[in-house]
């Protein structure tokens, strides 16, 4: 098991490796369709989104909580 310590960082890899993941798959079949070079297509734009997407859910994620905690009640 991972530490507790560790679960921030956890967090922000999996949204940003998942979020990124599936846009990116999503945007290059929407932009360029489906066909042998698809997948090379997808890797190349995946390499410029999954460090995007971590430095955005880095980022974003804290103050969104912070809206989120201010908006609801317990």
């Amino acid at each position: 098991m991972i530490s507790k310590k560790y679960s921030k960082f956890l967090f922000i890899f999996f949204m940003g490796f998942g979020m990124s993941l599936m846009m990116t798959l999503i945007i290059t079949f929407i932009n360029t369709g489906y066909d042998e070079l698809y997948f090379k297509r997808f890797l190349k734009a995946w390499s410029i989104s999954l460090p995007v997407a971590m430095i955005a859910t880095t980022i974003v994620a804290p103050l969104v909580q912070k809206f989120v905690d201010k908006i609801t009640s317990n």
